[in-house]
């Protein structure tokens, strides 16, 4: 097989991109982001040595964003040179369990999803379009970021509900999967004695969850029904008892104003009234930003000790997306929190970000390792390409 695989991953106001190269491992060549689409959307992309290779303002429309990502690929590769779009899809609902190539019958599909995540998934859904009607022969993937749970027991995915509303769709689904997928993948090389063993993921990043892997497949989160269950994020509540919904209602909030505090005004930003970012709210001495730290590590502790009742146990835990990866005071924090499990954090291993941050003597094998969902994405596009009939 040769030429590039396009990995897009499109949010609410941006849209994240990178090129793989299938004859050399699907090395990553591109990689980018249109932001503020909007408002004034700004292209950049840069080669993998980190050098820019393009960098624009583009008038307002994802129409034209898309079209100008197409257009420098295709001048970036030839106009050949792209043979496959794989696209991160946030939900895929029951029946979805794996990647899928993208047909008008499964846009249609997943267009009756909507109502399970009407937040994000018309913005999953229109690059879909855009491409299949700017290059009709290009084949395009989904990949979902709930199939990766669909090992979870049925016990796990349910909710205390009636059972017509469950059969509406209504239960735990799980999400970050792709990013959990890539680290279940690596635990082989990078840990082998975790691989078949107990372990629990840490996902910290703007969008926060914890997974429990057991033998490498997913057997429990933290997120469920939604992406605003389980931690607190960066804006959004996490864990939240329903009766305060119901409060709000009756206090006059509309939908309108309770979606928009639960996913847009929570989190972070809610409790320290400062920021959503990890990184401003450590650089603060306001009590407020403190008490949001210390509440968003008490949230993991808290959480993972009911990942660890669901595995029976725990071998090793393992931090990744932006603060996972990057932030050592939280890392410290959440190992602090956990220290009754015999787990001992090597203070210099974290500082420096070390690949393995606990100590020889550690009950817990305590690592940090970097995610990568857009080479996931590339990888099942890939594999779908070589699966293809034609």
């Amino acid at each position: 097989m040769k030429g590039s695989i396009l990995s897009l991953n499109a949010g609410s106001s941006s849209l994240k991109f990178a090129l793989f190269d299938t004859e050399a491992d699907l090395k990553a060549t591109v990689r980018g982001e249109i932001e503020n689409l909007d408002s004034e959307p700004h292209m950049i992309a840069r080669d993998e040595a980190g050098r820019v290779l393009t960098e624009k303002h583009l008038p307002a429309g994802f129409d034209l964003a898309l079209h100008t990502l197409l257009d420098f690929a295709d001048a970036h590769l030839g106009r050949d040179g792209l043979i496959a779009v794989g696209h991160r899809v946030v939900h895929g609902g029951a029946n979805h369990i794996g990647p899928e190539p993208i047909t008008p019958e499964l846009l249609t599909a997943l267009e009756r999803l909507t109502p399970l995540d009407p937040l994000h998934m018309p913005q999953n859904l229109a690059p879909m379009r855009l491409v299949a009607a700017a290059r009709p022969g290009l084949m395009q993937v989904a990949c979902f970021d709930t199939a990766f749970h669909h090992t979870m027991p049925a016990v796990a995915t349910r909710f205390a509900l009636p059972r017509a509303v469950s059969a509406d769709g209504v239960r735990r689904y799980g999400f970050h999967g792709l990013s959990y997928e890539y680290i279940a993948s690596c635990l082989a090389e990078v840990a082998p004695a975790l691989a078949g063993g107990r372990v629990i993921v840490a996902h910290l990043g703007s969008g926060a969850s914890l997974c429990a892997l057991k033998n490498g497949v997913s057997v429990e989160t933290t997120t469920g029904f939604s992406a605003l269950d389980g931690l607190m994020m960066a804006t959004r509540c996490g864990l939240l008892d329903p009766g305060v919904l119901l409060y709000l209602g009756r206090q006059g909030y509309s939908f309108a104003d309770i979606e928009a505090m639960l996913y847009h005004k929570s989190g972070l930003l809610g409790v320290s009234g400062l920021s959503g970012d990890v990184r401003t709210l450590l650089a603060s001495n306001d009590p407020h930003a403190v008490e949001a730290i210390d509440l968003f590590t008490y949230r993991i502790a808290s959480q993972a000790g009911a990942l660890i009742a669901a595995l029976g146990g725990l071998d090793g835990l393992i931090f990744t997306a932006g603060i996972g990866e990057h932030a050592p005071p939280i890392r410290a924090a959440v190992c602090q929190r956990l220290g009754w499990l015999g787990l001992r954090l090597d203070p210099v291993a974290n500082a420096a970000g070390a690949g393995r941050i606990s100590t020889p003597e550690s009950a817990i094998d305590v690592r940090v390792i970097e995610t990568n969902e857009e080479v996931m994405i590339a990888r099942h596009t890939s594999a779908a390409v070589l699966n293809s009939p034609t």
